[in-house]
């Protein structure tokens, strides 16, 4: 009977063992979409969000800055972003709005503010970042515009594990982009734009990912600036989409100093 009870135990170890090396099936199988209709869901997914609110914390590291902070934002697409930045013990420190024309920044702390027209240059002197204001509401949405690829074919498309991942050459601008896209959230994890020698000139990462109002968010995004030695990470504790009372305003001192830029 011990001869037995040992054989038995010794084959369950074994089938413990090989059950342990051997990678577990999916929970549920999953439809492997071609190239053009995973583009197009990508897509109409980041089109779908048109109010985002979120709170968490931002952190910024140029040659210039290297500090975190608080912050809550409020984006109406397709043209206004409002963002509110809280310094220790949860202090106002900034308020920011901006649309695709106009921008105002309220200093807080010296009572100061700046007004003027948007452009990159005046985006980077406020979020010290070079991005277009397309590319820095799309950065705080945990977003990527898709839309130039809808009418593409990837010059390489495969499906590696629990990712599609697909390559667009640019011969105009000697570069190329990747996307990474989880199979189950149908959301870009991971954007490059790369040069002929698959250097990455610019870099999203995305993670964390939660479903708010049916679609897949990430609550942590990196977006790096290789040319320019730029990062900036946002964590999100709270994501709100498409809500209908979303106000976009700034309350300004009658007696602030008023400069333009």
């Amino acid at each position: 009977m011990k001869k037995y009870l040992l054989i038995v135990l010794i084959l369950l170890g074994a089938v413990y063992l090989f059950e342990g090396c051997v990678p577990s099936k999916p929970k549920e199988e999953v439809e492997i979409l071609p190239s053009d209709r995973l583009i197009k869901r990508i897509e109409a997914n980041r089109r779908r969000v048109k109010t985002f609110q979120g709170t968490g914390t931002i952190k910024i590291e140029t040659k210039e800055i290297n500090a975190p902070a608080s912050f809550k934002v409020n984006l109406v697409r397709p043209d206004s972003l409002f963002m509110e930045i809280y310094g220790p013990f949860g202090i106002d420190v900034a308020q920011i709005l901006v649309t695709e024309r106009d921008f105002v920044f309220y200093d807080e702390i010296n009572n100061v503010v700046h007004k003027g027209k948007s452009n990159s240059d005046i985006l980077e002197r406020i979020f010290k970042v070079k991005l277009s204001f397309a590319d820095l509401t799309d950065a705080f949405a945990g977003a990527v515009n898709v839309s130039s690829k809808l009418m593409s074919e990837p010059s390489n498309y495969e499906v590696i594990f629990d990712k599609y991942i697909l390559t667009y050459d640019d011969p105009g601008n000697e570069t190329k982009t990747k996307y990474k896209i989880d199979i189950r959230e149908l959301a870009i994890t991971d954007y490059q734009i790369l040069d002929n020698s698959d250097k990455p000139i610019l870099e999203g990462i995305y993670s964390n990912f939660k479903v708010v109002d049916g679609i897949s968010m990430p609550t942590f995004i990196q977006i790096v600036n290789n040319e320019e030695n730029e990062k900036i990470n946002i964590t999100y504790r709270k994501i709100e989409l498409n809500r209908s009372n979303v106000k976009i305003s700034l309350k300004i001192p009658d007696d602030a100093k008023v400069e333009q830029w």
